[in-house]
């Protein structure tokens, strides 16, 4: 890849692309507005003449003929996504529309940006720390108003705010204990080890509690995996469409319909659940059904959580019972299908089998809501889940998170043992570390380049 100059001016298609109403090309860096001035042409002046902040009608020509009818917007520094200069050019959404406006800007002395640069200009910038640069991505992926609120949180710096109050504790206390070091004369009295004691717990508390707490947030961020298995016919297609509301998966009355798996993310209760039928196939008759049975047997093993679905108008039979087994250490749920029909399943045996048993009749889309209730259940374990909270998802935040409260902890432990102050010194020194990290007040280059290439190149 090219390496990145920060003085370059950089520019992109900032929307996706295909066919619409309308696309973005962003231009950035302290050429945009010489740029535009190049290709832009209005009766209302030039771009480098315009008011920051302002919208204007135009077109983009190219040796007097006109490549597109634009709206370009100009946005001067520093208030911008970036801090830099930044021109947008509204073009129509078509692909060569788009396509040709941004090669006439790289033509102009712009370059194309890299995956996520202008979100790495915000961050290296400083209008964003890199925790809020992370949310960018979280707000793109969002598959849920919940997921959407948790990563506009932290990009509005709630997990940021959270983190530097104890950074500034931290820091606090490791001021003290250094004076203490240098000045051994002037050194902490007894009764004020005792209070760098009670705050050196309350910051190892409150920061393992952000990471007992991360369990939710990283389901809202990165979603559950749930696989629906049966045998045959059970109706496993008809519950996938009843979840989604939506003709989705083939339904017929024969056995063996769905011969592959069929995948779609939905939201259940906040959480982006993304939900496979598997085909229901026991005893393969054909090299499909064989490579079939293969991907539903992976997809159960890698679920975090399993549906297995019983025929009710029908006894359990061997395949039940087979399947049955397979799950043993799997988190399940069993469900009766057919509910509306004469029953002549051995209830008795299913319910010895699983804690959690619901009745339903997908066909009829009857107790699916009290199905989603004990999927959601299951995965919160009751907990209520507040997404306006500052709450950790990211893993690489998680990470450091622990690591820097090992190390707090291991500073109480060392305190309590009336270790030298040098030792306890070294762990706080080493948790403030971890903690701007998560900041990004200390970064690697290859840590920035791993983060901001998961972007696309608009962003």
């Amino acid at each position: 890849m090219e390496k990145e100059n920060l003085t370059d001016t950089i520019a992109a298609i900032s929307t996706p692309i295909g066919e619409g109403g309308i696309g973005i090309v962003r231009i950035s860096g302290q050429n945009a507005l010489m740029i535009a001035d190049r290709i832009f042409i209005s009766s209302s002046g030039t771009p480098s003449d315009f008011k920051t902040h302002t919208i204007h009608y135009g077109k983009i020509v190219e040796s007097s003929k006109v490549v597109d009818e634009v709206i370009l917007t100009v946005m001067r520094a520093p208030k911008t996504y970036t801090r830099e200069d930044i021109v947008e050019i509204n073009c129509h959404g078509g692909i060569v529309a788009l396509r040709d406006v941004l090669e006439l800007v790289l033509k102009n002395g712009a370059r194309l940006a890299h995956p996520g640069e202008f979100t790495k200009r915000a961050f290296l910038n400083g209008r964003i720390d890199l925790a809020q640069a992370e949310a960018v991505i979280d707000v793109i992926r969002a598959k849920t108003d919940s997921a959407l609120r948790l990563g506009l949180n932290q990009l509005k710096g709630k997990l940021s705010g959270e983190i530097n109050k104890y950074r500034e504790s931290i820091l606090d206390i490791l001021v003290q204990l250094e004076a203490s070091i240098d000045f051994p004369d002037e050194g902490i009295s007894g009764a004020d080890l005792k209070d760098l004691a009670g705050e050196i717990k309350e910051i190892s508390n409150g920061l393992k509690g952000l990471v007992d707490n991360s369990r939710s947030a990283r389901i809202l961020r990165e979603g559950v995996h749930l696989v629906i298995c049966g045998k045959p016919n059970v109706g496993k297609s008809s519950l996938l469409n009843a979840l989604l509301k939506e003709e989705r998966a083939i339904v017929t009355p024969l056995a063996g319909t769905t011969r592959d798996t069929i995948e779609e993310v939905i939201d259940i209760k906040g959480i982006p659940v993304r939900i496979v039928d598997t085909a229901g196939i026991l005893e393969p008759r054909d090299l499909v059904e064989k490579k079939a049975l293969i991907r539903s047997r992976k997809e159960i093993g890698a679920a975090d959580l399993v549906i297995i679905l019983f025929d009710g108008s029908k006894r359990l039979s061997e395949e039940d019972a087979l399947l049955i087994k397979k799950l043993k250490k799997k988190t399940v749920i069993a469900v009766i299908n057919k509910i509306d029909l004469k029953q002549k399943i051995e209830r008795k045996k299913v319910f010895s089998e699983f804690k959690n048993v619901i009745d339903i009749s997908a066909k009829r889309s009857k107790n699916i809501a009290l199905l989603e209730k004990g999927i959601a259940d299951l995965i919160y374990g009751g907990l209520v889940l507040n997404a306006e909270s500052a709450m950790v998802g990211n893993l690489r935040h998680i990470q450091l998170i622990r690591k820097a409260q090992k190390n707090i902890a291991q500073a109480s432990e060392s305190l309590d043992n009336k270790l030298p102050l040098e030792f306890i010194a070294q762990d706080i020194r080493e948790a403030l570390g971890f903690l701007d990290e998560i900041l990004g007040k200390r970064f690697s280059n290859n840590l920035l380049d791993r983060i901001f290439s998961e972007f696309c190149i608009g962003k």
